[in-house]
């Protein structure tokens, strides 16, 4: 950074007093599970009072700024350490960061969350390990650096800073910091609480939408293995494993459907799923996230249909509307790409199309779950005609289905082999 600071410090000096009163304005209760006050911890990154030192204005830019990720990122934490932040300091921190940004740019006509983030991200890196598990003791056991007394909250708020930070960088220049970005993402994904584990997988997210596979090149495998290592995670941030997971994998393999981490990956979930077939929460986010995924593997899907296929047969017939929409869209999926090769499902899967269709009158969305199903059918014959008429044949004289395929239909399919 550029050593001329007056002004900017000045700046700096005048946002964090209207912080500093609203932050001792803030009532706080510890929690009854932590003796740790993270209200202590962000008053420390204030910058001193009527401070004229201009040496040291780096540090205290650097504080700053971690004070503002620490409260701008409570508005969307769900962390009881970070409950008691109000929405109006939260808001004011977000405004206060951006008028630094603006005054750091014109003073010295750098991004200053650039210049930051290789102080800023060591930083938050270390904190985040200091209460991993990283130690074994005498019978082999893993034992948590917390133990030792390095309170997770720490690690936690630590973990949201840097989700928000990431998530400020400008998406052109995203790019040029990845390799700051990874390595402490990693560190968080590596956490065993769920809170850093999930505001890594967050920080993972934005990484996959905006950037370009080749900043994944140096780090992919060992990024790869993180996702599979962490299928098995906690109902809360199940969501966000699945949504990164799936970004990742189609990001970096995407010419590559027989990649071995498809295959991994692939088999995680559903193994992690038939554990829990019931949870609904499980199978929607895995149902609205795994589109990429079916995509990408395409034919290879055929390889799992011994456990995709009772799965989706299960799911059809929930009980709530979503999952039953979003079953039938990603089965349309499977089916469009493989066409459900040397599949003993096939039958069986009009049948269960048929059963849903004449259920699905006493359903809300009947009118999109029979549109859906009718589709599939069509799909079913126009792929391979001879054997859906003879899976028909046993329903098309039912008094309780209407005339659900036009006899127009035409009976090619339009997907090349």
């Amino acid at each position: 950074m550029a050593t001329s600071f007056s002004h900017l410090h000045n700046i700096l000096i005048l946002l964090s007093e209207s912080i500093r009163e609203s932050l001792s304005r803030t009532s706080y209760k510890p929690s009854d599970l932590s003796n740790v006050s993270i209200k202590l911890l962000l008053e420390s990154l204030l910058p001193p009072r009527n401070s004229h030192d201009d040496c040291d204005v780096q540090s205290q830019l650097t504080n700053f700024s971690l004070l503002c990720a620490a409260l701008a990122s409570s508005h969307t934490s769900t962390y009881d350490q970070l409950s008691w932040i109000p929405v109006s300091l939260s808001n004011s921190a977000d405004s206060a960061f951006r008028e630094l940004c603006k005054a750091f740019s014109d003073d010295q006509e750098k991004d200053l969350v650039i210049e930051l983030m290789p102080t800023l991200l060591p930083l938050l890196k270390t904190s985040i390990k200091e209460s991993s598990i990283d130690k074994v003791d005498a019978d082999g056991d893993e034992v948590s650096a917390a133990s030792a007394g390095v309170p997770v909250a720490y690690a936690i708020v630590a973990a949201y800073q840097l989700k928000w930070f990431v998530t400020q960088v400008d998406l052109s220049q995203l790019g040029k910091v990845c390799s700051l970005i990874i390595p402490c993402a990693l560190t968080a994904l590596d956490h065993w609480s769920p809170e850093v584990k999930g505001q890594g997988m967050i920080t993972f997210i934005h990484l996959a939408k905006h950037v370009n596979s080749g900043e994944f090149s140096l780090y992919e495998d060992v990024i790869l293995d993180a996702c599979c290592q962490n299928i098995a995670s906690s109902d809360e941030i199940w969501e966000h494993v699945v949504e990164m997971s799936v970004l990742l994998v189609t990001c970096t393999q995407q010419n590559n459907p027989r990649s071995p981490w498809f295959e991994k990956l692939v088999n995680e979930m559903l193994s992690h799923l038939w554990r829990q077939p019931s949870s609904k929460e499980r199978r929607i986010s895995w149902l609205m996230h795994i589109e990429p995924l079916l995509r990408g593997m395409g034919l290879v899907l055929l390889a799992h249909f011994r456990r995709l296929f009772p799965l989706f047969f299960k799911w059809m017939h929930a009980d709530d509307d979503e999952t039953v929409l979003l079953v039938l869209e990603r089965m349309k999926t499977v089916i469009k790409f493989t066409w459900i090769r040397y599949s003993p499902y096939y039958d069986r899967l009009v049948d269960e199309l048929v059963i849903l269709y004449k259920d699905a009158s006493l359903k809300v969305e009947r009118q999109d779950i029979r549109a859906r199903i009718v589709d599939i059918l069509i799909l079913l014959r126009q792929c391979k005609a001879q054997q859906f008429e003879a899976a028909w044949v046993k329903h098309k004289d039912d008094p309780n289905l209407p005339t659900l395929l036009s006899p127009k239909t035409p009976n090619t399919c339009p997907i090349s082999t």
